[in-house]
């Protein structure tokens, strides 16, 4: 799918933002098996904004994900990613862009009318804590230049929404686990190890996954539910 452009500022072009992309998962043989059948098959939706860490940002995100939801097939296996780029932010660390991610997500969170999906945990500390954007679980894959994770090493900031639902369509076909370990395996042989941060759901808290920094033990989530606030 090609990529729109909700950005008024000049710089790269769409397709050309789109091509990198595909240079970095199918030509790069990204570890994510899974990646690399939503780009070789564009099961992707695209979709580039001007700030991250933006309230005008969030506006536009979640009118994009709701748009998204309502052309998402439920009952088709077949996997497929939200994409958001923000090819005009620069981020020089991975401390700095872990601090816009769960700015912008707690921006989209504040304005999202909809409950928090029932099936997940809305607290960031809670091991069933996965993110919601209009009723629905997504797990959030936050990648940018300067992550030390090479999988994670993208052309721009960028945030991936998948939605949890598509997992639990792998544990239901029996594949989860089959697909996860390929992965892993993957990934190993292209870094030479695994990201410590992999947790299986369940085991412990996603949102020490979302940004992709190896965090320490005290790490506190930024985001805060409203019954926290």
């Amino acid at each position: 799918m090609e990529p729109t452009n909700n950005s008024p500022k000049g710089g790269p072009k769409p397709q050309q933002i789109n091509q990198e992309f595909k240079k970095f998962i199918v030509d790069n043989e990204h570890p994510c098996i899974m990646a690399n059948a939503v780009f070789k098959l564009n099961n992707f939706e695209l979709k580039l904004f001007d700030e991250l860490a933006s309230k005008n940002t969030a506006v536009k995100m979640l009118s994009a994900l709701k748009a998204y939801l309502s052309n998402y097939d439920f009952n088709n296996n077949t996997f497929k990613s939200f994409i958001a780029a923000f090819p005009h932010t620069q981020v020089d660390s991975e401390e700095e862009f872990e601090q816009l991610l769960w700015k912008q997500l707690q921006y989209i969170y504040e304005i999202d009318e909809q409950p928090w999906d029932p099936n997940v945990s809305s607290d960031p500390e809670n091991v069933n804590f996965s993110f919601s954007i209009a009723g629905h679980a997504f797990y959030v894959v936050g990648m940018h230049p300067h992550s030390s994770r090479l999988a994670r090493r993208s052309p721009y900031p960028t945030m991936v929404f998948n939605l949890h639902s598509q997992f639990e369509q792998l544990r239901e076909m029996k594949a989860f686990h089959k697909v996860r370990d390929k992965i892993r395996a993957r990934d190993i042989a292209f870094q030479g190890n695994i990201n410590p941060v992999l947790k299986d759901y369940g085991d412990s808290s996603e949102a020490i996954q979302y940004s992709g920094r190896n965090i320490a033990d005290n790490w506190e989530c930024p985001f805060h539910p409203k019954s926290e606030v």
